[in-house]
């Protein structure tokens, strides 16, 4: 004996599924390249409904009130939504009319979300992967601007004092020439420079006088 299914159970994938519904819309024909005509149904059982798609003249057959039963079905996701299908060597056997217990809510053929996302994962992850790559692009041109900001003419201040960056440096020049008035002091005790002859002259007796 056949186990049955209810629609509350069918998922994405199963196979070979045998169920008892009740039919309560009929959609509207379209037809496909090859000539097929196909309909999509709303069908129920007591713990939700689901759309079936139906193919030729089986279609045409069916009328909303019928209780059908479905062998060697399958179930997949077409445009987002969980779909019934009529499997090789299915069957729709209509065993009654109108006396059955059903319930419309919940419907299983709305829309999911999670349907769409299972079915496109590497766009999800190239998403997730491209605001990645950014940010360390970012990181280098924004140090340069602030090093070319602080330097002014980036290759001059490296090297020696620019001429730009000192000036508000000129008061603290005062005490370099006081420096510069210790500088005889400093070189009594080296050779007499060339220019200050008369502070050589005094440097000199003072020598003889020691010795």
């Amino acid at each position: 004996m056949t186990t049955e299914t209810f629609v509350k159970d069918i998922k994405p994938g199963l196979k070979n599924l045998n169920l008892i519904f009740i039919v309560l819309e009929t959609g509207r024909v379209t037809k496909t390249k090859d000539g097929h005509e196909v309909r999509t149904c709303k069908v129920a059982d007591k713990t939700g409904s689901i759309n079936i798609s139906v193919w030729d003249d089986v279609g045409n057959l069916i009328q909303p009130g019928d209780i059908i039963r479905l062998t060697k079905g399958y179930a997949s996701v077409f445009k987002g939504c969980l779909t019934l299908y009529t499997g090789r060597g299915g069957d729709l056997q209509k065993i009654g009319e109108f006396c059955m217990v059903y319930s419309e809510v919940p419907n299983f053929s709305e829309p999911n979300p999670e349907y769409s996302a299972q079915q496109a994962p590497n766009k999800a992850v190239q998403n997730d992967s491209s605001p990645s790559a950014p940010p360390p692009t970012t990181g280098p041109p924004a140090a340069s601007p602030a090093s070319e900001s602080q330097n002014g003419n980036g290759l001059s201040t490296p090297p020696g004092p620019g001429g730009g960056p000192h000036t508000p440096h000129t008061p603290s020049h005062p005490p370099s020439t006081r420096i510069t008035r210790s500088q005889p002091n400093h070189t009594s005790a080296g050779p007499p420079g060339p220019t200050s002859n008369s502070v050589s002259n005094g440097k000199e007796t003072r020598r003889s006088s020691k010795r």
